[in-house]
């Protein structure tokens, strides 16, 4: 189990210097970062001022290498339009999307799971029939179209839930709601499917054979082994919402991180976009870590893989 560990502790590695050695180059081959910052009306002394300043004037790779180094130290400089150190922004507003994202997967998961088990156990029914259609519905519509049909339901007309903010735990429920629909077909489909397969089993039919109840079949001997790819995919979708509560906090007016992300993009502030791609990404390969040690620990056969 440790070499195991080992061995996927130096993927994570890597993949996060690839991610942080792309989203470096691609920024800074997005155009002059210096005339950005600068402005459309400044001279060509100031623009020179500028690129002096900052580094941009030294060898990319060199700017690299200082950018890194003190990123592990989670030095990110300092913002152009905020005024304020990166880092300071970035610890203000990562808990709202952290806590948006984990409620999003709860809503997701305690949603998801139920439903895939019951489609599989009713297969080829009304309930299986409904099961998959909610799930296409909800890999088809649009987040932000749900999101404003939540708000203007449950906001506008029946006065139950706050439209937008994040300033009391009931801001969070529709943005969860809203996410976490988007995250929940892909999970009970995958339910559904490990389901099926796993009731189709030799030892499932051992198990019946001997009079187990149907319930301790089903959740005792069949839900275990049908569930492990969904762990999988949880910490998989949960770095994807993590990523994607942009469009989510911005239509729920929510301060997080994507908020913050949207606003460095369209002023060119490049320090926070570089440290927002960091730590997102950085997040997604630590839990894609975590689900791939999860799932060893579940299934030993995945340790020799």
């Amino acid at each position: 189990m440790l070499v195991f560990i080992f061995r996927r502790l130096l993927v994570a590695i890597s993949v996060a210097i690839t991610v942080s050695i792309i989203s470096f180059m691609l920024l800074h081959l997005s155009g002059d970062l210096a005339t950005a910052i600068a402005g459309p009306e400044s001279t060509a002394d100031q623009v020179e001022e500028i690129r002096v300043a900052f580094g941009l004037d030294k060898p990319i790779v060199q700017q690299y290498f200082s950018w890194l180094m003190a990123a592990v130290q989670l030095d990110f400089g300092r913002s152009y339009y905020f005024q304020d150190t990166v880092m300071s922004l970035i610890s203000e507003r990562l808990p709202v999307t952290l806590t948006l994202g984990a409620l999003a997967l709860a809503v997701a998961t305690f949603v998801a799971i139920p439903l895939g088990v019951l489609a599989a156990i009713k297969q080829d029914t009304w309930i299986d029939r409904l099961a998959l259609m909610i799930a296409v519905v909800g890999q088809a519509m649009p987040s932000f179209w749900f999101a404003l049909t939540l708000i203007v339901v449950f906001a506008v007309n029946l006065h139950w839930l706050p439209a937008g903010g994040n300033s009391t735990w009931q801001h969070f429920i529709l943005p969860a709601i809203a996410l976490g629909y988007y995250a929940m077909p892909a999970m009970m489909r995958l339910t559904r499917t490990g389901m099926l397969e796993v009731l189709g089993s030799d030892y499932i039919r051992t198990a019946r054979a001997k009079g187990l109840s149907e319930t301790s079949v089903v959740f005792k001997h069949a839900l275990r082994n049908a569930v492990i790819p969904v762990v999988a995919l949880a910490a998989v979708e949960l770095g994807f919402m993590l990523g994607g509560s942009i469009v989510i906090e911005s239509v729920f007016s929510l301060k997080g991180l994507g908020q913050l992300a949207w606003d460095a993009i369209s002023r060119n502030d490049y320090p926070v976009v570089q440290a927002v791609v960091l730590i997102i990404a950085v997040f997604y390969i630590a839990l894609t870590f975590v689900a791939d040690v999860i799932n060893a620990m579940l299934d030993p056969r995945l340790r020799v893989r």
